[in-house]
């Protein structure tokens, strides 16, 4: 495997076929990089209940970095090496801004349980808000107006219409208003066009939890590999020094980075024996 000691690839759209299964070509790509000592890292917007909806105990990941670089976690053991929330107060102003914006949003409790959230429907009714919610009532509650948070957030995710211009500029105001908080673009997991704008604390994204593992093993940057799809997954492939986005990704994307093939077509194992060959 020459010096590569790293790889870390996000889930769907990447590692994941579109029906949430893994290909027997990716998990075996998987396997042979444990013989060799390279470490595994599963790198998702999933929160960590939902990681564990697609990917088994038995899948052998080393790490998984979970909502968008929130949290970072030892797959066998469970065990929780990094979070990174909103402080209360700070979470609180954000949230009456939101308020204030009549936008539809969702705030997240902090790591690890950031499955549990508080919804406000501020924008009228928006079909991919109500759907969200639809999948995921059992865990919500509405948020109390005129209220402080108590204790720290993990995130908020704002829904917007697929209007890229809208996404910028709030995204401008909410960096330039509140320098600890950084804003993350996601396409909508539900393939349905809307913007999903997450909200996290600044050091949040799947670059810097990388680099926090990197630093913990001892793993130069210049001997990682990173395979992604969408725009959580920059700050990652921006990081590691072999990057992939695979061909199901938007052509905007795709430019800046090695050429993989899609999901559907192993992109994973492609990736992985691609760099074998060097």
């Amino acid at each position: 495997m020459g010096k590569i000691q790293l790889i870390a690839t996000d889930l769907d759209g990447t590692f994941l076929n579109n029906d949430k299964t893994i290909s027997g070509n990716n998990l075996s790509a998987l396997k042979m990089l444990g013989r060799q000592g390279i470490v595994r890292v599963a790198a998702t917007g999933r929160n960590l209940r939902k990681v564990k909806e697609v990917i088994s105990p038995e899948v052998p990941f080393d790490y998984v970095v979970f909502s968008s670089g929130a949290g970072v976690i030892t797959w066998d053991d469970q065990k929780l090496l990094l979070k990174q929330n909103i402080p209360a107060q700070q979470a609180s102003v954000i949230t009456r801004f939101l308020v204030a914006k009549q936008v539809n949003f969702n705030a997240f409790r902090a790591v690890p349980e950031n499955h549990y959230f508080w919804f406000h429907k501020g924008g009228g009714h928006c079909e991919e808000f109500e759907r969200y919610f639809s999948f995921h009532n059992s865990l919500a509650d509405p948020l109390p107006l005129n209220e402080n948070h108590k204790e720290s957030l993990c995130q908020f995710l704002v829904i917007l219409p697929n209007k890229p211009d809208l996404f910028f500029a709030l995204k401008e105001e909410i960096e330039s208003g509140f320098p600890e908080i950084g804003v993350i673009r996601t396409s909508s997991p539900l393939g349905t066009g809307f913007i999903w704008m997450e909200i996290f604390n600044r050091k949040v994204s799947k670059g810097n939890a990388i680099s926090f593992l990197c630093n913990r093993l001892s793993i130069p940057q210049d001997q990682t590999l990173g395979i992604g799809n969408d725009f959580n997954d920059v700050h990652l492939l921006d990081f590691t020094y072999h990057s992939f986005m695979v061909e199901n990704a938007l052509d905007e994307l795709k430019q800046k980075y090695q050429a993989a093939p899609s999901n559907e077509e192993n992109a994973f194992s492609f990736a992985v024996s691609r760099f074998l060959k060097q």
